[in-house]
């Protein structure tokens, strides 16, 4: 549930503005080791070359033997792949290629711990604004996002700082969440970038200049227009260097995401909701 939660909706709203048809052409993941990140998003047709940048070889390949039903062989054997081993701010800060979409699928920002540079404002600005194309999409796992009462003591801040810094550093930052079973709670994701005001791709209605409206404008979409997109876009990733006529339909490669779906994850609890008003922290 995770990997396609936090991509599919991001990845399909994105698109290379250069290019004539739909849909992002060159896609970077910070981390990802796993391999589950980049299957979700080598199953986009659009998509002609993934440059994934993870710290730990050993994870990849005890993932790749042990868990190849979330990536493994079929995900570095496929050729729009590439695999750097390495810090993944280090790599981007030193970056002359540009992305459709940038994804950080990396550890949560604990201090002094692998990750917690990648979730800087000073990164945001400097480093991942200058190497995203324009209509370019950024996401970031961001933590817990559990709707329990803030009284609990359930950690929920680092979620409200990370949405708080991309929303600085961004004209556009949107949360969103879903329950994962493993997890044990409900985990959340914030996309990000300079869209403007409103995205007529994506709704019909027009929308006021204003930040709500453009968070509205991507929120408050009919289920229909999604579902369309996912027919039109995804596919399984066994079929998607194949012609397009023969791919499966998106009922038969999408698990959990659809029209329907979408509308839980942009919904947030109202307790949550409370939490990340309360919270103004930058990171």
């Amino acid at each position: 549930l995770v990997h396609p939660a936090m991509l599919k909706y991001a990845m399909s709203t994105s698109s290379d503005s250069s290019k004539s048809n739909n849909g992002p052409r060159s896609v970077f993941i910070g981390g990802g080791g796993e391999l589950a990140t980049a299957r979700e998003v080598l199953r986009h047709k659009s998509v002609e070359r993934v440059l994934m940048v993870d710290l730990d070889e050993k994870v990849i390949e005890v993932c790749k033997e042990f868990l190849p039903e979330w990536g493994g062989e079929r995900v570095t054997n496929d050729p729009r792949f590439e695999l750097v081993i390495g810090d993944a701010y280090a790599y981007l800060d030193n970056c002359t290629e540009t992305f459709d979409v940038m994804i950080m699928d990396i550890s949560d920002p604990i201090e002094a711990g692998p990750g917690i540079m990648l979730y800087t404002q000073e990164f945001y600005q400097h480093v991942v604004k200058s190497l995203l194309n324009e209509n370019g999409v950024f996401i970031t796992q961001s933590g817990i996002a559990d709707g329990i009462h803030p009284e609990s003591g359930k950690d929920c801040t680092s979620f409200a700082a990370i949405h708080n810094t991309l929303k600085a550093s961004f004209d556009c930052a949107i949360p969103y969440s879903i329950n994962i079973p493993s997890f044990g709670s409900d985990w959340g994701y914030i996309m990000a970038g300079d869209w403007g005001h409103g995205d007529s791709r994506l709704n019909d209605s027009n929308s006021n200049n204003d930040a709500n409206a453009d968070i509205d404008s991507f929120v408050s979409i009919k289920p229909k227009v999604i579902d369309d997109m996912i027919s039109r876009m995804i596919t399984d990733l066994d079929d998607a260097n194949s012609n397009r006529s023969a791919c499966r339909k998106n009922e038969d490669v999408l698990t959990y995401y659809d029209g329907i779906s979408h509308l839980r994850m942009f919904a947030l609890p109202k307790p949550l909701r409370y939490m990340m008003k309360k919270d103004q922290r930058i990171m």
